[in-house]
């Protein structure tokens, strides 16, 4: 029954690809679904294929990057929806795609990054091998709602799995942590270094209440938002023992790929790999697009750090400061994959902002984003409605040997990617 659409799927995605509308990522899948709603269940239940999912607001595509790179480094064969296409659409077309003459999986290992509210129907159709969850923060509140409406939907998804499924979740995250309190199989990641800071809660921080009890938490430690270590002076409750909290390499700079990678190399080391393998795999890891990605512009280097909600914004931006940016474009779009609600740009910490020489904006909502900068009192702001002006300026004010640095939405940072390279993503 899947050859058909598995032949007519495989089509339609050379045509797209011809046509140069994209790398034909989703449509493939959207035709299987249509025609069967049990695609995704019926090819990876006759597959030996070991899944791995990953889950959460900010971090996905680039753990599961480094998973999949690290597996393929040492001469395993993978697959992973790549483009970033983590609705049930784009993991269909992921799976019809890498399917053999017969229709068939033959990879050893699938690794899928999966859209925090697309996780519950996913885990419907697949029962993965390994269940990785990052975090949860406030993310286009229009379309997900708040993230106790997410947690509640994961729980029953996970209270339905098996006991074979192993959980890997944040232990610095308390609503993640609780998520394996029902589970034996379960193990835990964080980030050793925490500031000494003992307040309470962060700009920007989102689970502040016990996920037991409701009271209020208690941070000792924190890193960022409202990850850290945790208790629950009522009834006790507190962050669960990591087993990975530190790495000898990161591929990636800021605290936020700490996680990341660490989430990976927890993973990786379940699969018996060795520490030496990991790393060495790990220094071959190439960012995806989009996730501090380097692209080569006119003899200049962009660098791309995607910013959707305050969390992600916080920290790439104090990134890029560490990194001693002179100039930065913003591109803030409203668009379905962004969430039309930009009312986060107002809880987002912009400290350290005299640092900058200049700031580009545009986007959809260029003007509220300049709006949000008058209000900070920052002066040195330029406004474009033109995006590719926007790109051009930045890039004629970075010397040689600078490096551009642009902040985008998810949308936005599409079309930066086509401005840069020629060539659309999806």
């Amino acid at each position: 029954m899947n050859l058909p659409l598995i032949t007519l799927g495989k089509t339609s995605s050379k045509i797209v690809q011809r046509l140069n509308l994209g790398n034909g990522s989703t449509w493939p899948g959207h035709i299987a679904l249509k025609m069967n709603k049990n695609f995704i269940k019926d090819i990876i239940s006759e597959s030996h294929t070991k899944v791995i999912i990953v889950a959460g607001t900010n971090g996905k595509t680039t753990t599961s990057s480094l998973i999949a790179d690290v597996l393929t480094e040492n001469k395993k064969t993978v697959l992973r929806n790549e483009s970033g296409a983590n609705l049930l659409n784009g993991i269909a077309s992921t799976i019809l795609l890498n399917t053999n003459s017969r229709g068939k999986l033959t990879q050893e290992y699938a690794v899928f990054e999966v859209d925090e509210n697309a996780l519950s129907l996913l885990l419907q159709q697949i029962t993965p091998d390994y269940l990785v969850l990052l975090n949860l923060f406030r993310d286009q509140l229009d379309r997900y709602g708040e993230i106790n409406t997410i947690v509640s939907k994961w729980q029953d998804a996970i209270d339905a799995l098996p006991a074979a499924t192993k959980l890997v979740l944040n232990a610095d995250d308390p609503q993640i942590a609780y998520l394996g309190n029902k589970k034996t199989k379960t193990s835990y990641f964080g980030v050793k270094e925490k500031t000494t800071n003992k307040e309470n809660v962060q700009q920007a921080a989102d689970s502040v209440s016990c996920p037991q009890c409701d009271a209020p938490l208690i941070f000792d430690h924190k890193t960022f938002s409202h990850l850290g270590i945790w208790h629950c002076k009522k009834c006790g409750l507190k962050s669960p023992q990591a087993d990975v909290t530190n790495a000898s390499f990161y591929p990636l700079t800021g605290v936020y790929n700490q996680y990341n990678t660490h989430a990976a190399i927890l993973v990786l080391k379940q699969f018996g790999f060795s520490e030496k393998q990991i790393i060495d795999g790990l220094k071959e890891f190439k960012p995806a697009f989009g996730r501090q990605e380097t692209l080569r512009y006119k003899n200049k280097n962009v660098q791309l750090f995607l910013s959707k909600n305050p969390t992600s914004f916080n920290q790439s931006f104090e990134t890029i400061r560490e990194l001693e940016a002179r100039n930065l474009l913003i591109v803030l779009n409203d668009r379905v994959p962004d969430g039309h609600d930009i009312s986060w740009i107002w809880d987002v910490d912009l400290k350290g902002i005299e640092q900058f020489k200049k700031i580009l904006i545009s986007g959809d909502r260029v003007y509220d984003m300049a709006l949000r900068f008058k209000y900070e009192g920052y002066k040195n702001v330029e406004t474009f409605r033109n995006l590719a002006l926007a790109v051009d300026t930045g890039v004629e004010m970075t010397h040689a040997n600078e490096t551009f640095f642009v902040l985008p939405t998810y949308s936005a940072m599409l079309e930066v990617r086509k401005i840069l390279t020629g060539k659309k993503i999806l």
